[in-house]
């Protein structure tokens, strides 16, 4: 089999899975409830996020809360602090890749 498979959660419950970490990339999905999220801080890498579904609202250094719904990528550059959120009552699904991938 040349093709390595991976699996990623379908459920609605919190998550934050590291799917593929290697010296390539890092591709994390995530999965946030109202009120649920990351803790605030600064990205480590350039950082790709796609909403699969529900709304995100993120903070990028000192701008006031910004919302995407499903279907935006967002390209977030290297050192920028992040606070990412789900205030929304639907369930917030992201897909994140760090490339390159961080060296720490």
């Amino acid at each position: 089999m040349v093709e390595q498979i991976f699996k990623m959660s379908v459920e609605n419950k919190k998550a934050v899975e590291k799917v593929i970490f290697d010296e390539n990339l890092h591709y994390l999905h995530m999965v946030f409830n109202k009120d649920e999220g990351l803790r605030e801080h600064f990205s480590n890498s350039n950082v790709y996020m796609t909403v699969i579904r529900g709304k995100l609202s993120i903070g990028l250094n000192e701008q006031e809360i910004h919302e995407y719904e499903a279907g935006t990528l967002l390209k977030i550059p290297y050192q920028t602090k992040m606070n990412v959120k789900n205030l929304h009552d639907e369930t917030l699904e992201l897909i994140v890749i760090k490339a390159p991938a961080p060296k720490t």
